[in-house]
């Protein structure tokens, strides 16, 4: 068998449903009807499901909290500073905040069975967190590179595999959420930063090779990724040099950094219903960076 088609039924042509090697049947595209026209954007809300967010405590973590609270999901709210978490959780209306390090070798699962153990389910996992060097590659420390790895790609796959397990044992379906980035596109350039570039770019990929094994069982897997948006991670050198504010609008076609609310969509987008049809996708938030 090729490689690259493990797991593609032949399709058939005798009206009996195709199915994987592992006898899963191939979703039917006649499930479900569509919604009407006129209810586009309920598609969009997240009534009562449960959302894990890592890197909540600050930053893009937050401000994707607050949306999806203000669609009506529950929230897992996970990160290590747990003052700035369990405060943020007090100012919306169901969230329950865990402190974890998600680099941690007990980390990803202690946060899914916190998860399962206060709201019974997980419905959506954002793998938000992450970490950031500037360093030449031939200064670099390898304990550095690989905390790097350890933090944007290996958290990531660890988290997601272990929620899987559960959407496959229980039959319910998924969506993954990583934040990928336009640096997982391409070099960082003068910017100088090797082990996020190495991490991006393997997250990524990562996106489409989950979204690929695991489609066949209800969950998708998507990346989100931004160009430049202010956090605390990058608003010193970034936004408040002139330095960084040229690279920035230099190399954006729109000319400008994004803004907070331009991350909302994509989000809702990915993770709710409105996206029923999207899996295996970088979606590219960066103000034309990506097509030049």
């Amino acid at each position: 068998m090729n490689p690259l088609h493990d797991g593609v039924p032949t399709p058939s042509t005798d009206g009996v449903q195709s199915r994987s090697p592992d006898g899963v049947p191939a979703p039917s595209t006649d499930d479900a009807p569509s919604p009407p026209p006129e209810a586009a954007l309920d598609l969009f809300r997240l009534d009562d499901r449960v959302v894990v967010i890592t890197g909540a405590s600050s930053g893009l973590g937050e401000r994707f909290a607050r949306v999806l609270a203000g669609v009506g999901a529950r929230l897992v709210l996970a990160a290590r500073r747990t003052e700035r978490i369990a405060a943020l959780a007090d100012e919306l209306p169901d969230a329950l905040a865990v402190t974890v390090d998600v680099t941690d070798d007990d980390g990803p699962q202690a946060l899914i069975d916190a998860t399962l153990a206060h709201y019974g389910r997980i419905d959506v996992l954002v793998n938000n967190a992450g970490v950031s060097r500037v360093v030449p590659a031939v200064d670099d420390d390898l304990d550095g590179f690989l905390h790097e790895l350890a933090v944007d790609l290996v958290a990531p796959y660890e988290l997601a595999r272990r929620a899987a397990r559960w959407w496959i044992a229980e039959g319910h379906p998924g969506v993954v959420i990583n934040l990928g980035s336009i640096l997982g596109a391409g070099a960082g350039g003068k910017l100088r930063v090797p082990g996020y570039t190495a991490a991006k770019g393997g997250l990524h990929n990562l996106t489409r090779e989950l979204a690929v094994e695991w489609s066949r069982r209800g969950i998708r897997v998507n990346a989100l990724a931004p160009a430049w948006f202010e956090t605390e991670m990058n608003s010193d050198d970034m936004f408040h040099t002139d330095s960084g504010r040229a690279y920035v609008s230099a190399g954006t076609p729109m000319g400008r950094g994004g803004r907070a609310h331009e991350l909302d969509g994509a989000l809702l987008l990915l993770a709710s219903d409105a996206g029923s049809y999207l899996t295996g996708h970088v979606l590219y938030v960066d103000g034309g960076w990506t097509a030049v």
